[in-house]
C-alpha cells in the first residue's frame, strides 16, 4: 500500500474540482407520477441552470419533453416550486423567462410548446402574471393553481387562487383576499376544492389555514369554510385520500405529525416527537402519499435523518421501510412502489423506485455521475453540543479525508464552518461534492444546525423569533468552540461562509464575535433594515417574527446590522453576489464591500451577470467556489496543490 504523502492541510491535490461538480452534476427536483409515468425535473448547470422535464414511462422509456430555450420554472415567492404538472400525453409548465403557461405533448419532439396564458396585458412589466402549484381539473378542462400579479409595479404582488381554462387561457379567480395561498387540492368526486392561506407577517411555517369550498357542475364556488388552522398552527400537504377522507400535516402538537378531517372532528393519525414534514421556501413539497384508503406511505425526520415508513390509517400502526438512504424527500406512490428522491452520507442525491412488497430499491436517476471513492469521502458525524441557556443545538461534522496525504505531525486543520440559508432552514447529511470539494483537500467542514433550523420540533424552530443575529450567532460560535475544546481543528485558521440568510449569521458572527480569521459570504444580508424594505412579497415581513415589527423596533434592525458595526471587523471578506436578485439586491453586499475598504481590511467581491438568488450557471458555480478556495489559501497562507485563477483581494 502506498503511504500518503506529507503536505500541509489546505494543500492536498483532490481529484474533486469544481470543475467535476459542475460538469457531472444536476439538481433532481419535483417528481410526479400519473398513470404509471414518472417526471422530474433537471436543472442542469451546464446549460446555464436550466430546468428539463424528464420523463420514465411505464415501460423503461426515458425521454426529456420540453427543449431549449424552455425552462421550467416559475418565480411565484421568487423561489419557485410547482413549476409544472402532467397529465396524460401532456405536461403544463411555467416558462422562466416569460412565466406564462405552456402546452407540450410528451415523445412528440416536432411540436414547439403551445402557450396556454396569453401574452402580458403590461409589456412594460415582464413576466407579470405568474403560476404556480397547480393541479388539473379534467372534467371542466382546466388547471386550478396559484396565480401571482405584478402588473402593478409599484405595488404589492396580489396572490389568488385561479382556475385557467385550457382553451382560452383566461382566469377565473377561485379564492382572495388574503396574501398567500398554496396547496390546492380536488377531492376524488372533484365537488370539493381545499387549499391553504396565510397573512403577513406569517410565513407559512409559523401558521396557515385549511380551506374548503363546494364546486358546482361549472366549476363555481359555492362559498367556502375554515377547516382548521391559525397563526400559531402550520398546516402542509392536504391530501385526499381515495374514499374522500381530508388528511394533512400539522405542527399543533409541537411536531408536524399526520392528521385528518373525520366526521366534523381533527383526530390524529400517529404521534410522535419527529417531524412528518420538511417545510421549505418553495412550493409543492410532498412528504406523504396514499397506497390505499387504509395506508400512507411516508416519510419522516428524526434529529436530521430521515426514514420511510407506513401506516395503516384504522389502527394508527406504524412500520418502518428499511432502506440504505438518509434522506428522503419528494415522495409519490403507486399500488406496489415508492419513488423518492433520496441520499446518504455515502450517496448522491438520485431518484429510487423502492418496491413495497420486496424491499428492493432500483436507481433510476442520480445527481452526479462521479464515481467516488472512500478515499476521499468525508463521513459526517452528527453532533450535539451545549449552547447558550443550557441547551442543546445540532450539527454534522467531515473532518479532512484523501487517503494520498497526511498533515505532518502536530498540525490540525484549517475548519470552514457553513451556515443553512433560511433562517428556518436545515442542513442534512447527504453527501455533496461541494463539501467533499473541502475536506479532501485537507479542510475540515462544519454544517451548523443553529437553534431556528427545521427538523427538531417547533420549539426548537422559534428559538430564533425576536433572535435571529443573537442564537444563530451563539450557536455557531459554540459550535465552533466545540471542536476546538475537542481538539478537532486548529483555532487560529477559523473561516465562516454562508449565502443568503446564512451569509448574513456569517457577516453577524464576523462583525460581533472575533473567534473567526476570514469569511465567505454569498449575497448575504448586511442590512437588515434595507432587507425589511427592498425584499419581495413572500419575505417582506419575514423579519417581524425574526427581528421584530418595523419600523417599531428600527434600534433593534440596526443594533444586529453588520453594517452598521463595520468598525468590529478585523478579518478579510470575500462576497459574492448575482446582479439580478431581487431577494438581497446587490446593494447590500456593495455598501458592506465599500465599507471594508475604507476600513483597510482585505476584502474580495465578485459580482455574477445573469444571477439571482443562489447561482445556477456552471461557470458561476466554478468561479465562486475556486475563488473562495483560493482567497483561504492567502488568507491562511498555505499553497493549493491547483492553480487556480487568482482572485484580487485589495487591501492585502
Amino acid at each position: 500500500m502506498t503511504q500518503p504523502k506529507l503536505a500541509p492541510y489546505g494543500s492536498w491535490k483532490s481529484p474533486i474540482t469544481a470543475q467535476l461538480i459542475v460538469a457531472e452534476t444536476i439538481t433532481l427536483s419535483s417528481l410526479k407520477l400519473d398513470d404509471g409515468n414518472l417526471c422530474w425535473l433537471e436543472s442542469r448547470p451546464d446549460e446555464g441552470g436550466r430546468n428539463v422535464i424528464v420523463q420514465l414511462d411505464p415501460k423503461g422509456a426515458m425521454c426529456e419533453i420540453n427543449a431549449a430555450p424552455f425552462n421550467v420554472r416559475t418565480r411565484v415567492h421568487e423561489y419557485g416550486g410547482g413549476a409544472y404538472l402532467a397529465s396524460g400525453d401532456v405536461v403544463y409548465f411555467s416558462n422562466f423567462n416569460d412565466q406564462r403557461i405552456y402546452r407540450q405533448t410528451i415523445g412528440d419532439e416536432l411540436s414547439e410548446p403551445v402557450p396556454v396564458t396569453p401574452e402580458p396585458a403590461v409589456p412594460a412589466v415582464p413576466a407579470a402574471i405568474r403560476f404556480a402549484d397547480g393541479i388539473m381539473d379534467k372534467p371542466r378542462k382546466r388547471l386550478i393553481c396559484i396565480r401571482e400579479d405584478h402588473t402593478e409595479a409599484s405595488a404589492e404582488a396580489v396572490n389568488t387562487l385561479v382556475a385557467v381554462d385550457l382553451e382560452r387561457g383566461d382566469c377565473q379567480t377561485l379564492a382572495s383576499g388574503y396574501d398567500f395561498y398554496s396547496s390546492p387540492r380536488l377531492s376524488p368526486d372533484g365537488d370539493q376544492l381545499i387549499w391553504l392561506c396565510w397573512n403577513h407577517p406569517n410565513m407559512p411555517w409559523d401558521g396557515t389555514e385549511l380551506h374548503q369550498t363546494e364546486l358546482d357542475a361549472d366549476g363555481n364556488v359555492l362559498g367556502s369554510r375554515k377547516i382548521t388552522g391559525s397563526n400559531h398552527d402550520a398546516i402542509f400537504q392536504p391530501e385526499w385520500s381515495p374514499d374522500g377522507i381530508l388528511y394533512f400535516v400539522s405542527d399543533r402538537s409541537g411536531w408536524w405529525n399526520l392528521y385528518r378531517h373525520l366526521d366534523g372532528r381533527i383526530e390524529p393519525i400517529f404521534e410522535m416527537a419527529a417531524e412528518f414534514f420538511s417545510p421549505g421556501f418553495g412550493l409543492g413539497v410532498c412528504r406523504y402519499g396514499f397506497r390505499s384508503r387504509h395506508e400512507i406511505i411516508c416519510t419522516y425526520s428524526d434529529k436530521g435523518t430521515d426514514c420511510l415508513a407506513s401506516i395503516q390509517v384504522d389502527s394508527g400502526e406504524l412500520n418502518v421501510i428499511p432502506t440504505t438512504y438518509t434522506g428522503l424527500g419528494g415522495i409519490r406512490v403507486a399500488e406496489d412502489a415508492v419513488y423518492l428522491l433520496a441520499a446518504s452520507p455515502t450517496d448522491f442525491p438520485c431518484i429510487v423506485k423502492l418496491d413495497l412488497d420486496s424491499g428492493r430499491q432500483q436507481v433510476i436517476k442520480r445527481s452526479s455521475q462521479v464515481e467516488l471513492v472512500k478515499d476521499y469521502s468525508s463521513i459526517p458525524e452528527a453532533i450535539e453540543f451545549p449552547t447558550e441557556g443550557g441547551l442543546t443545538a445540532h450539527a454534522f461534522y467531515y473532518p479532512p479525508c484523501n487517503a494520498d496525504f497526511a498533515a505532518p505531525t502536530g498540525e490540525k486543520p484549517p475548519l470552514l464552518v457553513k451556515i443553512h440559508g433560511g433562517p428556518t432552514g436545515a442542513s442534512n447529511n447527504s453527501l455533496d461534492l461541494r463539501i467533499q470539494y473541502w475536506t479532501s483537500r485537507g479542510i475540515a467542514v462544519l454544517d451548523v444546525n443553529y437553534g431556528g433550523s427545521t427538523g427538531y420540533g417547533r420549539d426548537y424552530r422559534t428559538r430564533l423569533n425576536g433572535q435571529w443575529g443573537v442564537v444563530d450567532i451563539d450557536d455557531t460560535v459554540n459550535a465552533a468552540n466545540f471542536l476546538i475544546k475537542r481538539g478537532d481543528v486548529d483555532a487560529e485558521r477559523l473561516a465562516i461562509r454562508g449565502g443568503s440568510a446564512g451569509g448574513y449569521t456569517t457577516l453577524a458572527v464576523l462583525t460581533f464575535k472575533d473567534l473567526f480569521k476570514a469569511g465567505a459570504s454569498y449575497y448575504g444580508v448586511s442590512d437588515l433594515e434595507s432587507l425589511a424594505k427592498d425584499t419581495h412579497k413572500f419575505e417582506s415581513r419575514y423579519l417581524d417574527t425574526m427581528v421584530g415589527p418595523y419600523p417599531a423596533d428600527l434600534s433593534t434592525y440596526r443594533a444586529r446590522s453588520p453594517i452598521h458595526h463595520v468598525d468590529n471587523l478585523s478579518c478579510p471578506i470575500i462576497f459574492f453576489q448575482g446582479l439580478e436578485d431581487r431577494v438581497v439586491p446587490p446593494s447590500q453586499a456593495e455598501a458592506m464591500v465599500n465599507a471594508l475598504r475604507r476600513k483597510g481590511l482585505p476584502v474580495a467581491y465578485l459580482p455574477f451577470e445573469g444571477e439571482q438568488h443562489g447561482f445556477r450557471k456552471a461557470d458561476s458555480i466554478k468561479r465562486s467556489l475556486d475563488a473562495e478556495f483560493y482567497f483561504y489559501s492567502r488568507v491562511f497562507a498555505f499553497e493549493p496543490a491547483d492553480e487556480i485563477d487568482p482572485v484580487k483581494i485589495e487591501n492585502m
